[in-house]
């Protein structure tokens, strides 16, 4: 089974360029936090692509810095580079896309602390306002 499931945040703007059948394409690398021992913590910078509808909305709705998983397979490929040499490269195909943030508005009067607040004013059984 080929399966990926990854949680990070988007590295740059996702990229989306149509092929010349007309099918949309976005590519994005995604920055995924890898726990290292002795409390090093690095990320790794993985690339990700999109197809069709999916590649539309990834351009329509993500940004840089957003947090989003992603859910695909392993991909690896080759391909001749303009210097003639041939490259292999590993990427992820993404499936699914859940966007974990709202994209950043600047007209938008919803703040951060609002959005995670939420939910929290839970009343005990007995004092339910209704």
């Amino acid at each position: 089974m080929n399966k990926v499931i990854l949680v990070g945040r988007l590295a740059q703007d996702p990229e989306v360029r149509y092929t010349q059948s007309g099918k949309a394409v976005a590519s994005f690398s995604l920055a995924v936090n890898r726990f290292g021992g002795q409390g090093q913590n690095t990320a790794d910078f993985i690339p990700i692509v999109a197809w069709e509808k999916l590649a539309e909305t990834c351009g329509n709705n993500l940004t840089k810095g957003q947090r989003c998983l992603v859910e695909g397979r392993l991909q690896i490929r080759t391909y001749e580079g303009n210097d003639g040499i041939k490259r292999r490269i590993a990427e992820i195909v993404a499936q699914t896309i859940e966007f974990l943030e709202r994209k950043p508005q600047s007209n938008d009067p919803v703040t951060e602390a609002e959005l995670n607040s939420f939910g929290r004013d839970v009343f005990p059984d007995g004092e339910i306002p209704f």
